[in-house]
């Protein structure tokens, strides 16, 4: 121990919200009924804290504790329990909170279990029992709902240290801390308890190991006793074996050859398990990874290093030499360095054709960093095992090695990696204005030794400036890097040919790239003085665009550079970011053009990457408007992707398709780009691939396909630690979502991506979280909300929305101003769209230009914009933006009194919202057509077909005459839930008062009363 900490007690619950949704559900149930509910998780999670919180927040009646016991007051059986309980009770609800169940002895658990089962008859009680999750449940508790707490996410750690230690805790510090306690809350607590104050704020160097075998074992508890001397061995093979494993779990015959190693004489088994051990097939785990490093850390030194070199042994026999180098370093007596065990760790690391995770990859990197005592190598291998870890989906882990890699002396190269490796991790999970600084201060370090390495990182400079918004800062480092590779007549590279000033695409050569870029435009950056496209009319008769363009994209004034307004990825999180894999850390040799490392085989060095040049010379010519050379570079990315298996590589090629507009390209690269990831085990690369699927998606009107992509995103985005590629799934969760009947899921994802998006500052998800929330607005009827909130959007100002994006919200502003009477508002924004529009980047764009000037047009001319916008759709196709356009022609069409042309456009646009989900704006055509008189099928007056089930069994408990409280006390939701379920339900059944509503639940109950009835003659 090295001093003490004096902790403050964390005064609520970080995290937990699915959990503390599970609890206050029983606890709202008991308005109607009893009920009962099961919380498990490994020591340290919390489960006493989550029942100390129900207990305070149970206000309807009294709460009472059971133990194990006499002096707990734990009945002997059932009947006496249940006895108990009534009489606590009385005549109002009783909560009864059971810590630590699974201590009682098998007699009070079977009781508990089967009072658990009647509780019913001792009035209205809610039973809330914890039992530990590091051994399996108890088969009492086996048939009662479980939740279960699970790690704290990196932001509610890092929320509960803020809140324990007032927020001076030192960065480093701060990141090594919730590395070690990988999720845990108490043992967080424990840490931060066993450093002094100078520790904490990074004035004196940290113990090592921070987690050591005391708090370790502190935390865990009773659950690391172990009965026998054969199952302590067990249990610290298991938990040596698993330190160089690909995961949890370990091979059964390892565990057992290696404990015949360890104790020749005996013959060791499996059978039975310790409670703590969970088998699966030819498996083994610990139920709790706390308790795994607690067995392992507590160990008798010389047993422990016994266990590694049992393990070396039978890892070298099988031919498994990375696992079995780490075990045979960790099998040393001392921590002093070992220069050649070190090497070798470092030499089959970057050998590429050695199977082996990128987790485990780092951890052999980071092993023989510790090992290496020359310190420019061994701050280069601590950075290699820093990208392994980022590569792997583990930044937590990342940031750690980056904090050690920091405390050697390095060269410029080797500093320039690391902070590449930093910038990137910010890109995904933090700041993205500083991840631009640590991203250009990356290239300008790599620039002399490693030029492509310096490349990449100034292209993920630019993603960084695009995700924040900043046009002048992508323009400007767009502008940053390497001259041009000469190429050969076959178009190969060209390594003899002599370096060039300019090249072949006419953008200048090397330039300092820690440097400011002098130019004319703003922040110094160059930009064409007259936009390169015609001016557009402002008659609305001659805007609509020719639906096949060059180019996608144009500049506006001098100054002002723009991009097309489309949804891409968000260069959030583009392909120029990916990692190299299979650094050398020095210890061998790097190789020149196709040395791989890893098992994606992804590029260690060489000449300026094809992809990377032509991605930042089409992305800089785009921004610039010079379309003629923005994309052939472009198309360039693409089509090398068709012969290109490689993750970044398919990844770059989906996001250049984007910006071109060719969205079934990107769809067909981004499917690959998903496949090879996984194959690959690039953990860091699925959340990418499935958000470029979801935005293609997206920006093909198929929205379901988009959500499903999106909610798999957000869970492995999650998951990876990357909470801006995650604010960039909840964004477009919150676009397809606002299509269908469900504000409340719109509200919950926009919340949450502007939660990220503006501590972040991530100008593109947040513009599409707010057009995602106008949108619903304005399918729900509520065209001036709509209009208020995309005003803030489109219209100019320093507010405006994401310079790429802002154009797609156009047409849903025009069309919310028209509806809310402000036409004025719309007619700069317009004409900037049509010049969007004309070059065709975005099939949907002409037919979307033709519907807005249809809406703001005298009734002379909207008659034929309506169907020239129509006519465009059947050539774009989409059936979202189709049914949009039929539904405002419908709407014109009736209020003209043209009833039959306007049932005809209506029940198109009701078949095309059906088609693809579009509940709210469905419900529009539907009520349109019950104003002609029409009765639409499958949703119209007199059927309850398009209720959902929860709409229908509202619909039916108020019809027999219950009041809205009554309904939401039986099937236990809250009054507010009902209320809005109601008011939907009275919409697709266009009815105004309940006693309608009850005729109409009556006429269809007889309805298919009698259709049975002739169903049986």
């Amino acid at each position: 121990m090295t001093g003490e900490t004096t902790v403050r007690t964390a005064v609520r619950i970080h995290g937990r919200s699915a959990q503390r949704e599970a609890v206050r559900a029983l606890l709202d149930g008991l308005r109607a009924r009893s009920g009962h509910l099961v919380v498990t998780g490994e020591p340290g999670l919390g489960r006493t804290a989550l029942l100390q919180w129900a207990a305070d927040s149970f206000r309807a009646g009294p709460v009472l504790r059971l133990g194990p016991g006499e002096d707990r007051g734990a009945p002997a059986t059932a009947g006496e329990l249940l006895t108990t309980l009534r009489k606590a009770a009385g005549e109002a609800p009783l909560l009864v909170c059971v810590d630590d169940a699974h201590l009682w002895d098998a007699p009070a658990r079977s009781a508990l279990s089967h009072a658990a089962e009647r509780l019913h008859t001792a009035g209205r009680v809610a039973l809330l029992l914890s039992v530990a999750g590091h051994r399996a449940v108890d088969p009492e508790f086996a048939r009662l709902p479980v939740v279960r707490l699970d790690p704290l996410a990196p932001s509610h750690a890092d929320a509960l240290l803020d809140e324990v230690t007032d927020g001076s805790t030192d960065p480093a510090v701060r990141e090594h801390l919730l590395a070690e306690a990988e999720g845990n809350p108490a043992l967080l607590l424990a840490l931060v308890r066993r450093l002094t104050p100078a520790e904490l704020r990074g004035l004196r160097p940290l113990p090592r190991p921070t987690a050591d075998a005391g708090t370790l074992a502190a935390v865990a508890g009773s659950a690391l006793t172990c009965p026998s001397a054969d199952a302590r061995d067990l249990l610290l093979t298991v938990a040596a074996a698993v330190r160089a494993a690909d995961g949890p779990d370990v091979d059964t015959r390892l565990v057992l050859d290696a404990l015949r190693h360890l104790d020749p004489v005996s013959a060791p088994t499996a059978n039975p398990l310790p409670d703590v051990l969970a088998g699966a097939g030819d498996r083994l785990r610990f139920h709790s990874p706390l308790l795994c490093r607690a067995v392992h850390a507590t160990a008798a030194p010389d047993r422990r290093r016994a266990a590694h070199r049992a393990l070396a042994d039978v890892l070298e026999a099988d031919g498994q030499p990375l696992p079995a180098l780490l075990h045979r370093s960790w099998s040393l007596s001392g921590p002093a360095p070992v220069a050649r065990l070190a090497d070798r760790l470092a030499a089959v690391a970057a050998d590429g054709t050695t199977p082996a995770s990128h987790g485990l990859r780092g951890t052999a990197y980071a092993r023989a960093a510790e090992l290496t005592a020359d310190a420019p190598v061994r701050a280069e291998r601590y950075t290699a095992a820093a990208e392994q870890a980022l590569l792997g989906g583990r930044p937590d882990r990342a940031r750690p090695l980056l904090a050690a890699a920091r405390d050697c002396a390095a060269p410029a190269v080797v500093r320039g990696r690391a902070e590449r490796v930093r910038g990137l991790a910010e890109l995904r999970d933090g700041p993205v204005g500083d991840a631009h600084q640590s991203l250009l201060l990356a290239a300008s370090l790599l620039a002399e030794d490693a030029p492509a390495e310096a490349a990449s990182a100034a292209l993920a400079a630019a993603d960084a400036a695009w995700a924040a918004g900043d046009l002048s800062s992508c323009l400007a480092t767009l502008s940053l890097g390497p001259a041009p590779v000469p190429r050969d007549a076959a178009g190969m590279l060209d390594p003899a040919a002599p370096d060039a000033a300019t090249g072949a695409d006419g953008l200048p050569g090397a330039v300092d790239l820690a440097g400011a870029v002098d130019g004319a435009g703003p922040g110094g950056v160059p930009v064409p003085t007259d936009p390169p496209g015609p001016r557009h009319a402002a008659d609305p008769r001659q805007v609509v665009a020719p639906r096949h363009a060059t180019v996608p994209g144009h500049a506006t004034a001098p100054g002002h550079a723009t991009v097309p307004g489309h949804a891409t990825p968000g260069y959030a999180a583009v392909p120029s970011a990916v990692l190299a894999g299979g650094r050398t850390g020095g210890a061998t040799p790097r190789t020149d053009a196709g040395a791989r490392g890893g098992p994606g085989g992804t590029r260690v060095c060489g000449a300026v990457p094809d992809p990377v040049r032509d991605h930042r010379v089409g992305m800089r010519a785009l921004l610039e408007g010079r379309l003629d050379r923005a994309a052939p570079s472009l198309g360039q990315v693409v089509e090398r992707a068709r012969t290109d298996d490689r993750p970044e590589t398919l990844l770059r090629a989906a996001s250049a398709a984007l910006l071109l507009g060719n969205v079934d390209a990107a769809r067909r690269a981004g499917a690959r780009a998903l496949a090879a990831t996984r194959q690959s085990g690039s953990e860091a690369l699925v959340p990418q691939a499935l958000e470029y699927l979801a935005y293609a998606e997206l920006r093909a009107g198929r929205h379901p396909q988009a959500r499903a992509h999106a909610e798999e995103g957000l869970r492995t985005a999650l998951r990876a630690g990357q909470r801006n590629t995650a604010a960039h799934h909840q964004a477009v969760l919150a676009l397809a979502a606002s299509i269908e009947d469900e504000p409340a899921t719109v509200a919950r994802h926009v919340t949450a991506a502007l939660a990220t998006a503006r501590r972040h500052g991530l100008a593109q998800a947040a513009t599409l979280a707010e057009w995602a929330a106008a949108r619903a607005d304005l399918g729900r009827g509520r065209p001036q909300d709509a209009a208020d909130r995309l005003g803030l959007l489109v219209l100019p100002g320093p507010g405006r929305g994401h310079f790429a994006v802002w154009r797609l919200a156009v047409p849903c502003f025009v069309e919310a101003a028209a509806l809310a009477g402000r036409p004025e508002d719309t007619h700069e924004v317009l004409t900037d769209f049509a010049g969007w529009a004309a070059f065709g980047a975005d099939p949907q764009a002409a037919a979307q230009l033709a519907r807005c000037h249809a809406l703001l047009a005298p009734p002379d001319h909207a008659d034929d914009l309506y169907r020239r916008a129509l006519a465009r759709h059947d050539e774009a196709g989409g059936d979202f933006e189709r049914a949009r356009t039929a539904l405002l022609y419908g709407k014109w069409l009736r209020r003209r009194r043209r009833p039959r042309e306007a049932r005809g456009r209506l029940g198109t646009a009701l078949a095309g919202f059906d088609r693809c989900g579009a509940g709210v704006w469905a419900a529009q055509a539907r009520a349109e057509l019950r104003a002609l008189g029409a009765a639409p099928q499958g949703g119209g007056a007199g059927t309850l077909t398009g209720l959902t089930p929860q709409q229908l069994r509202i619909a039916r408990h108020v019809a027999e005459g219950a009041t809205n409280r009554e309904v939401a006390l039986t099937l236990a939701v809250s009054t507010r839930t009902v209320d809005y379920h109601l008011r939907k339900v009275f919409a697709v059944l266009g009815v105004r008062s309940r006693l309608e509503l009850a005729r109409m639940v009556e006429h269809a109950d007889r309805t298919r009363g009698d259709r049975r009835a002739g169903d049986r003659m």
